[in-house]
């Protein structure tokens, strides 16, 4: 079963992806409270499915808990952003350098054909969200790098955390042509399998991005 094609086998389970796209999506607010009898009565669940569920958001670093104070929901910081994207824009990097080695012709063309349906968005200077999922630009380049340490290293570990970041702090306004265009180059330099033009790429766009968000998160503060 894929990362982003997971299906709730128990209610414990469907419990855990509401709460998690609920979080990243920014319906419960980063650095809030989590209250176990208040989101078992949300959930209609016990608070025991509760308790496992924020378990399992505290190993993708989204949830945190602290002595005396319990669960909470990671802030956006500015300095969060800079460490995530410091270890994103290295692991993507080499992601970017893996996949215009090993990503068959196929998969490079489907990853064109992506790019493709993502212009009409970018064209008409709508938000450049991207559903988690095939859909994903960097979920094609990840999984493409068939390195699968790497693959478990950036979803099992980060992938949940940086979507927080993108979904709720990410592409609008003058970035969502930049980044696009990022995205074709990186695009281009994995179909001409340019390994090292795909690295170099792909941790210029992270940064970018890194500095976009840092913006906000200080222009906010």
């Amino acid at each position: 079963m894929s990362f982003f094609t997971e299906q709730p086998i128990t209610s414990a389970d469907k419990t855990f992806f509401q709460l998690r796209k609920d979080i990243v999506e920014g319906v419960i607010q980063a650095g809030s409270k989590l209250s176990e009898t208040e989101l078992s009565t949300k959930y209609a669940v016990s608070r025991s499915v509760i308790r496992e569920a924020i378990n399992r958001l505290a190993s993708c670093h989204i949830v945190e808990r602290k002595a005396n104070i319990g669960a909470r929901v990671v802030a956006l910081t500015a300095e969060g952003i800079i460490d995530l994207y410091q270890i994103r824009e290295s692991l993507e990097g080499m992601a970017a350098r893996l996949a215009a080695k090993n990503m068959t012709d196929d998969e490079i063309a489907d990853l064109n054909a992506l790019l493709n349906s993502h212009f009409q968005d970018v064209k008409n200077d709508e938000s450049y969200y991207q559903e988690a999922g095939d859909v994903d630009f960097h979920y094609r380049i990840i999984l493409g790098s068939k390195n699968n340490h790497l693959i478990s290293m950036l979803f099992d570990g980060l992938y949940h955390l940086v979507r927080m970041y993108r979904v709720q702090l990410g592409m609008a306004g003058p970035r969502v042509s930049a980044a696009f265009d990022e995205h074709k180059h990186i695009v281009q330099a994995i179909s001409n399998r340019d390994e090292e033009l795909a690295e170099i790429l792909m941790r210029r766009h992270i940064l970018y991005s890194r500095n976009n968000i840092e913006r906000k998160l200080l222009s906010a503060s």
